[in-house]
């Protein structure tokens, strides 16, 4: 396998599965107890869609699925910043998680054509899933944005926070521009033309106004992480570094 094929696998991997654990922790702390579960199920469906990637990865090396989320230091993950940023309260993320929808539906929506047919497989299978993700996320963007007094100065708080990481999406490293030229992958300004439509339209129906001036933070696809994400893998890799060897 191409270098530049795998760099792109772990980055598609490495997105949900972080994103996966984030969202893990609210499991029995949902506001009401629909929507606790409602999002622990999000978690397990990004959960499931970094496995099959991991498989993929793993089938072609040798190698055990675990050993990619399990046993790589915090430089060799190549995930998004946005999806290590800490959950926040409600409205933070479910902001957090509207950003990483617009992005990841249009992403699997191009991905579906791939030249490589085990990534189209991949993404027709996780693009239903997405579907119902983008739904439920931009549903309560615009219920508590155009909601009360309070939860609409919350949203555009969330907003403002969040906006530092949302253009790093669509910033294309040279492996996705490799994959892009290959027709593995679709093009990433096509992508950001698609998400930004949607989120825009969104936020329009939340009643909240995009920051005018705003740092945009990159780094993670080439595993430039934030702090947060060290204290996210010392949780989920504890019991493979205390017991090598064990499965999950």
């Amino acid at each position: 396998m191409e270098n530049q094929l795998r760099d792109y696998i772990l980055m598609m991997a490495d997105n949900v599965m972080i994103l996966g654990q984030r969202l893990g922790e609210w499991c029995g702390h949902g506001p009401v107890l629909e929507q606790d579960i409602a999002i622990t199920n999000i978690a397990l469906d990004l959960i499931g869609e970094a496995r099959n990637y991991y498989q993929y990865l793993g089938e072609t090396e040798g190698k055990k699925e675990d050993e990619y989320p399990m046993k790589r230091d915090v430089r060799a993950f190549k995930n998004i910043l946005l999806t290590e940023v800490p959950n926040g309260h409600w409205g933070d993320t479910i902001m957090r998680q509207c950003m990483f929808d617009c992005y990841h539906y249009y992403l699997l929506e191009g991905m579906t054509t791939s030249k490589n047919e085990r990534l189209a497989a991949i993404a027709k299978k996780s693009i239903k899933e997405a579907t119902y993700h983008l739904a439920f996320s931009g549903e309560w963007v615009i219920r508590l944005g155009d909601g009360t007094e309070e939860s609409h100065q919350k949203m555009q708080q969330s907003l403002d926070d969040l906006m530092p990481y949302f253009n790093e999406m669509f910033i294309p490293e040279s492996y996705e521009i490799w994959c892009h030229e290959q027709n593995i992958a679709p093009s990433s300004e096509v992508v950001r033309s698609s998400a930004n439509e949607k989120f825009n339209a969104i936020l329009t129906q939340a009643t909240l106004q995009m920051p005018e001036k705003y740092y945009s933070k990159k780094g993670g696809k080439s595993g430039l992480h934030t702090e947060n994400l060290g204290f996210i893998l010392a949780d989920m890799q504890y019991l493979q570094r205390s017991y090598p060897g064990v499965d999950w």
